[in-house]
């Protein structure tokens, strides 16, 4: 039991209706979940707002309520707290609640369109490879230390992530690497959080149905490096046109990172094959098993992030040589009849692009690189012509198909994708629906030497078709059909 008052430290409070002396139980925001003598927050969701389950949770026994508007009728005996934004007041309650977990490690936030989980992902491996424990907050899982946990969100909510950091602390982890996703940054999860670094991938079309505007979009992220402290560092790709946006109200320490133009961390690809990367990092030459200039940048970034919190510059060479690709990122592998099928999460424009981009800087041309290829429903839709221009203009056949319908008309979706299918492209391209048909034809399509594509989904364990998740795994059933063609 803790003093609500201890928990309400650096909160905006507009008013306060009973008394903050009384002891509560735990914070919560899913009406669902409150029991005798919690804390229920209101919070103005996109999809429902917690402000309607406030007689719920005071039924239910919460003692508390966080708001930002005062219901009509106020219970005796329960203590109402209007603030300004209960997202934002969550995470500083959050933070007081776990008693400030993250100041107790060396947590650092990646943020941009693409990378994000690679590259937390692989700092994960590289500093755990260096003997430390590690923990990671990703799409993919959560990790404290060796002990995995299932991820539903990019960047958890506020108290899940102040919970999973006090585990971390209970354990004795010295760095944890964090996703930070714009909507976890606009909807504050990442407040009240210290941080010692941040990175920034790049920024490209993505989540235009939540950001309304480009714009929007990239100021979202340039905040997170706008509340760095000072003694933080911001390590920011300078490739981007966006990179030194990010940079230019941090008081954190400057560090950048590229590829084409000047920086503190710079990299030229000597070679790129299925087989890995050679690259020319600063003065010294690195061999990786992750491919394409993507990956070159990820490395970079890596690269950068380790020197920063202090390991050995030998030591990260060597560290990063043994790292082994992250699951659903341009995984792959070449069957018996020497297909090779790759998996890769690009659900983006500009992700696909740098995936096939990839492909085609190593392919000989004379194969076919056969691309399967949907757009999630209920997201933002005016990527979806330009997924199909971009798939259908860099491969040699593609397959439009689903990817998570969600609640809309697979069909319909695919319709969006074909209006951005340029005429002379046309004949390379073909619609199926059934995402487990798309891929069978694809495999059915190759020939020996060929290449097949399976992008959007990834690490995805699941497709979510009109509110249920069904088992799916695009690399097992990849991997299937190719088994099934060799008998």
């Amino acid at each position: 039991m803790i003093v609500l008052k201890d928990i309400l430290y650096k909160v905006t409070i507009n008013a306060v209706v009973g008394s903050t002396s009384i002891t509560v139980n735990k914070i919560e925001f899913d009406s669902r979940q409150i029991k005798v003598n919690d804390v229920f927050v209101a919070i103005s969701g996109t999809v429902t707002d917690g402000h309607n389950y406030i007689e719920k949770a005071i039924k239910d026994g919460a003692i508390a309520i966080v708001c930002e508007r005062l219901p009509e009728n106020l219970e005796d005996g329960v203590t109402y707290i209007e603030v300004a934004n209960s997202n934002q007041a969550m995470a500083y309650m959050a933070a007081n609640f776990y008693e400030h977990p993250s100041e107790n490690l060396k947590l650092v936030g990646v943020t941009g369109t693409n990378g994000k989980t690679t590259v937390s992902s692989l700092l994960y491996q590289l500093f755990k490879k260096a003997g430390y424990k590690v923990g990671l907050l990703s799409t993919v899982k959560i990790m404290v230390d060796n002990t995995t946990y299932k991820a539903t969100h990019t960047t958890p909510d506020s108290l899940t992530i102040n919970k999973y950091l006090q585990m971390m602390n209970d354990e004795g982890v010295e760095f944890c690497f964090m996703e930070a996703s714009s909507h976890g940054i606009h909807q504050s999860r990442t407040e009240g959080l210290h941080f010692t670094g941040g990175i920034f991938t790049n920024l490209s079309h993505d989540h235009l149905d939540y950001h309304e505007t480009f714009a929007e979009y990239r100021d979202v992220k340039k905040t997170f490096f706008d509340q760095l402290p000072k003694e933080a560092f911001a390590l920011s790709n300078m490739d981007d046109k966006n990179g030194l946006v990010m940079l230019q109200n941090t008081q954190a320490k400057k560090y950048t990172y590229a590829l084409k133009n000047y920086a503190d961390y710079r990299a030229q690809i000597l070679e790129n094959e299925f087989s890995g990367l050679l690259l020319k990092l600063n003065e010294s030459e690195l061999w990786t098993r992750l491919i394409g200039s993507f990956n070159a940048y990820n490395i970079l970034a890596i690269y950068g992030t380790a020197e920063l919190l202090g390991l050995d510059k030998v030591e990260i060479l060597r560290l990063i040589s043994e790292l082994e690709n992250v699951s659903g990122r341009f995984q792959y592998f070449i069957s018996e009849e020497k297909i090779t099928a790759i998996v890769d999460y690009a659900h983006t424009p500009d992700a696909l692009k740098n995936v096939l981009e990839t492909i085609n800087s190593i392919r000989t041309k004379n194969e076919e690189l056969i691309t399967v290829v949907g757009c999630g429903g209920d997201r933002d839709k005016t990527k979806r012509p330009k997924m199909a221009h971009i798939a259908s203009a860099l491969s040699t056949k593609v397959i439009f198909t689903s990817d998570n319908p969600r609640s809309e008309v697979p069909e319909t979706i695919i319709e969006d994708m074909e209006k951005g299918v340029e005429p002379q492209n046309y004949k390379k391209t073909l619609s199926i629906t059934d995402r487990k048909q798309a891929i069978k034809t694809a495999c059915q399509m190759a020939d020996a030497k060929d290449i097949i594509l399976i992008a959007g989904k990834g690490h995805e364990n699941y497709q979510e078709i009109k509110g249920e998740r069904f088992d799916f795994d695009d690399y097992k059933t990849v991997q299937e059909f190719l088994k099934q063609l060799q008998k």
